[in-house]
């Protein structure tokens, strides 16, 4: 699918910019003649001098009826687009024509290694925390797919020990035994525990950094123990986290353990 053939918001601005373009290029026309009779009027070119005021005048008309359909050409409900997840969608249907990777998740759009947050009263989007305006679905995929090609901002040995400390948390609070598998999502809650943490860290975020980890290679913590990562049947049942990994395919995870190096 092309992107030009699209509708919805990508539409609705590529005919705007074309309209706009086009007025852009009549009041050059109308610059163009003006200098020349400035220069006429310099000069003392009488004949070059009203032929140049005339084009000028004839041509502002034409101008003017330009800037006014490219200032009506834009009647798009950006409000109602951006709430009803029809952005959302597009932004998805672009990306897909683009063969950039990216999927829903937790009321978030994914795409390696970011997380994309639709703010329809800002009229803005938040990707990683921090607010993006430009807002054209090929543009901003486009960014995307950028930033693809850059090194996550991650630092897995922190997160690492942090997670062995939720991790014993959950085990010691089920009267496990050393080295039990425990669901990430009983560990994410651990993290999570303070009021309001799981809407600053949701679960989405969460399966990213998982994955961020698990392709960093470290698993060894302080204490020596080493991260073991769990799929068994919850893969295909409740607790299960998706995120998407870097080749664009979806990554499950389930649970962990932390076992002493043998």
């Amino acid at each position: 699918m092309v992107v030009a053939e699209m509708g919805g918001l990508e539409a609705a601005l590529a005919a705007t910019e074309e309209r706009v373009d086009a007025a852009l290029k009549a009041t050059a026309a109308v610059t163009r003649e003006l200098k020349r009779a400035k220069t006429g009027a310099e000069r003392g070119q009488l004949r070059d001098l009203r032929r140049a005021l005339s084009a000028a005048t004839t041509l502002s008309g034409e101008a003017a009826r330009a800037a006014e359909d490219a200032g009506e050409s834009f009647g798009f409900d950006e409000q109602e687009h951006l709430e009803s997840g029809s952005y959302a969608q597009e932004l998805l249907d672009v990306a897909a024509a683009q063969d950039v990777a990216m999927f829903e998740a937790d009321e978030r759009l994914l795409c390696y290694p970011s997380l994309i947050k639709v703010l329809p009263g800002d009229a803005a989007v938040e990707i990683d925390r921090r607010r993006e305006k430009r807002l054209r679905p090929s543009v901003l995929v486009g960014l995307l797919a950028t930033s693809q090609a850059r090194p996550p901002r991650f630092r897995p040995k922190p997160f690492l020990e942090s997670l062995e400390s939720a991790y014993d948390l959950v085990r010691s609070a089920g009267r496990q035994r050393d080295a039990a598998v425990m669901r990430l999502v009983d560990v994410w809650g651990v993290l999570t525990l303070l009021p309001g943490q799981q809407r600053d860290y949701t679960r989405a975020e969460f399966a990213r950094d998982l994955y961020l980890l698990d392709s960093s290679g470290v698993a060894t913590a302080r204490s020596g123990r080493v991260l073991r990562w769990h799929a068994s049947s919850g893969t295909r049942g409740s607790g299960t986290l998706a995120t998407v990994a870097q080749t664009g395919q979806r990554q499950l995870y389930w649970g962990i353990s932390f076992t002493d190096r043998s």
